[in-house]
């Protein structure tokens, strides 16, 4: 179902937590997971590093950020 949410296990530093966010985000995430040459461990734990809020909320906004090619607090710039 679009735009439902899906609790998802990580691990950040060694240690897991989970993320929830709906399907088109995850999906977006893992492409620029790819196109970055990073794990989605790794690239997760870099928003995880940045963020100020909510790890779920932060990974949402690093997606449209990245989308919309907004570099501003991008954990992750291509090189």
């Amino acid at each position: 179902m679009a735009g439902e949410i899906r609790k998802r296990s990580v691990i950040i530093a060694g240690h897991a937590t989970s993320v929830s966010v709906e399907e088109e985000f995850w999906e977006a995430l893992k492409q620029i997971a790819a196109r970055r040459g990073l794990s989605l461990n790794a690239l997760i734990a870099e928003i995880d590093h940045s963020r100020t809020g909510n790890l779920s909320s932060a990974v949402r906004v690093f997606v449209l950020r990245a989308l919309s090619g907004d570099r501003r607090e991008d954990p992750a710039p291509a090189p």
